[in-house]
């Protein structure tokens, strides 16, 4: 079997048969001729919306990546987020959520879903017993994010499988924080996987875009049914964008695990911060888990700060390498206040997040440059 970096320079990425251009070309066309009346040409293309030949390089891309036989790409990931839980729940039926979900993931389920008639539990998935006492006769799905955002808890996907499989709910595992090169879960028992390949696999913060990956046919068929009668699907050229990026995706996640580490060591000895969220140290509660399932603890580094919000807010605003701003995942270091920037919807709720968090996605620059950023910052707080 070809190894990790083989697939995503290869996978579903043959030479193009007509020039033999080795990268593979953007088809920005919306519609393709048909031989005949419903006389489909090779490869089953007829419009885009429901299927575009640089979209299927990709496809075929991350599903090899994650060990699935079907990948299916969508606009964004809450795009592929919407289609999956669709495609998953009926009026009636109940979710489990991380009880430090993604903001978004909370706002499509608390705002949208429940006036369908959806009920949902967030819960502490590390605790398997609070999820086997929170699962119900109608729990259809158990929905994962290991690492989470932006606490970096961790859950055992092997444990949350078991009880998913006893249940008869399908476990969903959003694989975003770690990627497919540190983390597969369907090899751990997942069901389905999901991205916002707008981070770590695009890499650049130049395109949005998302993914399910799966090894269920019939299920990968009624997603494929769903997301063509919604019309969530990327154009061409973000598909290219997001494939050419998957492409050095092993040799950027180990920079960006090189540096989170020594960022995350800097944090932990300096007397600003009061508690550093990162699986990589041992002291996390995940630690050991993460060491097992995962290939290394990833890029992104949480931590609080001892002077409380305002210090916090300093912190944020006297970085200069460390960019302000949303998203994660990309080369570049950013820099974010979750309470206020990307969880602000939970504000109020269960998930709502400490108010003196600070989250990092730290980038692949020269580590000693983004160091002495963060010591300046600190100084500020």
């Amino acid at each position: 079997m070809p190894g990790f970096s083989t697939n995503a320079i290869h996978a579903g990425q043959e030479p193009d048969p007509t020039t033999g251009a080795v990268i593979t070309p953007i088809h920005p066309s919306s519609t393709f001729a048909q031989d005949g009346v419903g006389g489909l040409r090779a490869g089953g293309y007829e419009y885009s919306r429901s299927a575009n030949p640089t979209r299927t390089a990709l496809q075929e891309c991350l599903a090899a990546l994650e060990g699935g036989r079907h990948g299916i790409a969508f606009g964004s990931g809450m795009g592929a987020s919407d289609v999956l839980l669709r495609v998953l729940l009926a009026p009636g039926d109940h979710i489990v959520i991380p009880h430090d979900a993604y903001g978004g993931t909370f706002r499509l389920v608390d705002k949208i879903l429940t006036g369908w008639g959806i009920e949902y539990t967030p819960v502490d998935l590390a605790d398997v017993a609070a999820l086997r006492a929170a699962v119900r006769p109608t729990t259809r799905v158990i929905w994962c994010e290991t690492p989470t955002n932006p606490l970096l808890g961790i859950a055992d996907i092997a444990a949350l499988a078991d009880v998913a499989r006893g249940a008869g709910a399908r476990l969903v595992v959003d694989n975003t924080f770690a990627s497919p090169y540190l983390q597969t879960p369907l090899a751990l028992g997942a069901d389905v996987v999901l991205h916002s390949t707008t981070k770590y696999v695009g890499g650049h913060s130049d395109v949005v875009g998302g993914a399910l990956v799966t090894g269920d046919d019939e299920l990968a068929e009624r997603l494929r049914f769903t997301q063509n009668s919604v019309g969530s699907v990327p154009g061409p050229f973000d598909a290219w964008l997001t494939l050419r990026g998957a492409k050095t995706l092993a040799v950027r996640m180990e920079r960006h695990c090189d540096n989170a580490e020594r960022v995350a060591d800097l944090l932990a000895g300096h007397p600003a911060v009061s508690r550093v969220l990162y699986p990589g140290l041992p002291e996390h509660p995940g630690h050991e888990v993460a060491a097992k399932q995962m290939r290394r603890f990833g890029g992104m580094v949480s931590f609080t700060v001892a002077g409380g919000r305002e210090a916090a807010l300093r912190v944020c605003a006297a970085t200069r390498l460390f960019t302000l701003a949303e998203s994660l995942g990309g080369v570049e270091s950013l820099i974010e206040h979750p309470g206020a920037m990307t969880h602000a919807s939970v504000a109020g709720s269960a998930l709502e997040v400490p108010d003196d968090l600070v989250r990092l996605s730290v980038g692949i620059e020269d580590i000693e440059d983004l160091l002495d950023d963060l010591r300046t910052a600190l100084g500020a707080a």
